[in-house]
């Protein structure tokens, strides 16, 4: 017989690994809605089920692992109905890479806040390149295996596997990081920045991303604006929101990535959407280390001003003691000891 304390954590296990694959799922079927075709290969820009996979990981543990695996399996799935040795292939390296990167940025001490460059510099470099190696690897290294693509289309559809897994971590993690904790809503002077922040972003971010005059450059203004005054929060959802149309007029071939070929569109687009993700990552990370020791700073100071000022009023700080009084036929401490240790006085 279960008991009930058990059953209940299955339960919630269960809960959990469903909601994982269905999010995975979900976050496949954006991907697939904007692809671009490298040599004899479809891939998308962005991959947003491995930034799922990886937040999932740091909200529910390890131990949710399974829900990715059942996700990868829903995606393939949806494209085709036949279970063969490529496709479980494809499965476990879409599991593995995501577990790997958990496993390299708890082994450094990631904090999910990116309250730190260290955290910034570990997700991008541990969490995205290195980690989603794995995926790419695998899935291409399969596709040549079974006769799928040529050994001269290895590195180009290589590099475009790669880059969109990286894409997903770098873009979705943090968002869905930020969403799953619980952060206090802005100052009320401050929601008037705000939504001119947003009206901002929407009038020039379309712009940019579907002017034929290469206009993408006017972001990086709006996107320090957001990292400055809103930190992590407004720098990636305006990184994402930017990535996401730039995405939609690249698979469109409109805007600033017209008369471009294949691999044109997709090196700049990627350079694009790399360079959104780490300004927004890394700067805001900066910008909030800087407040958090401003901070730290204040309150030293503070602490030292009040205990100067108790010090000052004859009072003991915060803290301490206040000074015994002295006894009848008691000199000032310390003063009787002295007189004591002399032989032969009064």
């Amino acid at each position: 017989m279960v008991r009930t304390p058990d059953r209940r954590q299955a339960v919630v296990y269960c809960v959990q690994t469903l909601a994982v694959a269905a999010c995975y799922y979900a976050a496949g079927r954006l991907g697939l809605l904007r692809q671009l075709v490298v040599g004899d290969a479809v891939f998308t820009p962005i991959w947003p089920p491995t930034g799922v996979a990886v937040a999932a990981l740091f909200i529910f543990g390890l131990r949710c692992w399974p829900g990715i695996a059942l996700g990868a399996l829903l995606v393939v799935l949806s494209l085709t109905s036949s279970l063969r040795l490529t496709v479980l292939g494809n499965i476990a390296g879409n599991t593995l890479a995501p577990v790997c990167a958990f496993l390299m940025l708890r082994k450094v001490g990631f904090r999910t806040a990116l309250s730190r460059l260290r955290d910034g510099v570990a997700l991008v470099f541990l969490g995205a390149l290195a980690a989603m190696l794995i995926s790419s690897t695998v899935g291409v290294g399969i596709l040549v295996a079974t006769g799928k693509l040529d050994w001269d289309g290895f590195w180009p559809v290589w590099l475009a596997w790669w880059v969109g897994d990286a894409m997903g971590v770098l873009l979705v993690t943090p968002a869905l990081l930020l969403l799953s904790e619980a952060r206090p809503a802005p100052d009320p002077g401050r929601w008037q920045e705000a939504v001119l922040l947003v009206v901002a972003a929407c009038a020039i971010i379309p712009l940019a991303t579907h002017s034929r005059m290469s206009l993408l450059y006017l972001i990086y203004p709006l996107l320090i604006w957001a990292a400055l005054r809103f930190q992590l929060a407004g720098s990636v959802l305006c990184a994402l929101v930017a990535s996401v149309l730039a995405t939609v007029a690249a698979t469109d071939g409109s805007g600033p990535f017209a008369e471009l070929t294949r691999t044109e569109v997709m090196i700049k687009l990627q350079l694009f959407n790399g360079s959104m993700a780490l300004t927004a990552l890394l700067l805001s990370a900066v910008i909030t280390e800087q407040h958090n020791t401003r901070r730290s700073v204040e309150l030293a100071c503070q602490e030292l001003v009040e205990v100067l000022e108790h010090l000052t009023a004859g009072e003991a700080p915060p803290g301490r003691p206040p000074p015994r009084p002295p006894v009848d036929g008691e000199g000032p401490p310390g003063q009787g000891e002295g007189r004591r240790g002399r032989p032969g006085s009064p």
